[in-house]
């Protein structure tokens, strides 16, 4: 009886997956000239832009000549950023902040307000992880996980919603990860903070519609493992290299964002793979759950290489991880050419 339902929930899972990838829409593609022009001369806050999703929205837009206000911890980052933005066309002003202390995240909106008119859309880009069983992450860690990517995303989002309540209108854009919907084994604060933030951000948007705002939009974004630093920056506690299967590009995502601060959607899984573990994962709970958790032992604790334990980027910045990509698909591709060579 077991392994008949196993086997009927494979093939609904795998007939569910197929459809995804004949009818999956076009959030990923790169913007038109269309939309490049929608975006010229708008006004968005990046919190996170020194590196990753954030430093290639920020960079995007400026080629889209909008008005950026860019924040993070690393200063020196923020400058080369803003650089960039300008040299493309568009107009950047630097922050230096931390999300997760609710004063930083108010002097943001103080100087954001100011900045360049009213603010079109804010986008909460911050995430920091802890890779590892959970009994072996440090309960302080775990805690600074949730500090950063739920609290630090409250805090950032309420300072925001005023702002667009006494606009009239605004987008929210809040980044979750597939983690949101299906969670991962050995990222389980991770997993807990990014369902907390759809949920959060969810629940903020019926709030907002039956309160008549509904020129004010919340968007959460949720894509699949992708090629950025995050995996640089992660606590780990493993005993293994930070990885995990079929990573996506970055550009997928920086599309998908840009798309969705043009048209909103509450909720959007980036990419075939997002959207097949979203869709699996509400028809058949229970075997993607199992599926994620072999899937993630495998990468993470049976073929991942040596590491020593890191606290990573969780309480101090670092120094590497600061581009928009970071290798670690062709650092995996050549680990396993190794392994199959021993």
């Amino acid at each position: 009886m077991f392994h008949t339902t196993i086997r009927n929930s494979c093939i609904t899972s795998v007939i569910a997956t197929l459809l995804l990838v004949l009818f999956s829409g076009c959030a990923t593609w790169k913007l038109g000239k269309g939309g490049r022009e929608k975006i010229s001369g708008r006004t968005y806050v990046i919190v996170g832009a020194s590196s990753g999703f954030g430093r290639g929205m920020a960079e995007a837009l400026g080629r889209c000549h909008a008005n950026v206000i860019i924040a993070a911890r690393r200063t020196e980052l923020l400058e080369e950023v803003a650089a960039n933005i300008k040299a493309a066309g568009g107009k950047a002003m630097v922050v230096t902040m931390d999300i997760s202390k609710p004063e930083d995240v108010k002097r943001l909106a103080g100087i954001a307000s100011s900045a360049f008119g009213d603010i079109d859309v804010w986008v909460n880009m911050v995430g920091v992880g802890a890779i590892g069983p959970f009994w072996d992450i440090p309960v302080e860690d775990q805690a600074r996980v949730i500090d950063v990517n739920l609290k630090g995303l409250i805090y950032a989002s309420y300072e925001a919603v005023n702002i667009f309540r006494k606009q009239g209108y605004g987008t929210l854009i809040n980044m979750g990860s597939i983690d949101s919907e299906t969670p991962l084994a050995y990222q389980a604060s991770y997993s807990g903070s990014k369902a907390g933030v759809r949920s959060f951000s969810l629940a903020l948007a019926q709030e907002l519609r039956r309160h008549g705002y509904r020129d004010i939009k919340v968007v959460t974004v949720e894509p699949w493992a992708v090629d950025t630093p995050w995996w640089g920056h992660a606590a780990n506690y493993s005993g293994g290299t930070p990885r995990m299967a079929l990573m996506d590009e970055p550009d997928k995502v920086i599309n998908a964002l840009l798309r969705s601060s043009l048209r909103p959607r509450k909720e959007l899984p980036v990419g075939w793979k997002a959207k097949s573990s979203w869709y699996m994962h509400h028809i058949a709970p229970r075997f993607t759950e199992w599926l994620s958790g072999v899937v993630a032992h495998k990468y993470q604790i049976e073929n991942a290489p040596p590491a020593p334990p890191t606290k990573g980027s969780l309480y101090e910045p670092m120094e590497s991880g600061r581009g928009i990509e970071d290798g670690v698909k062709e650092r995996i591709d050549r680990e396993q050419k190794e392994r199959r060579g021993k």
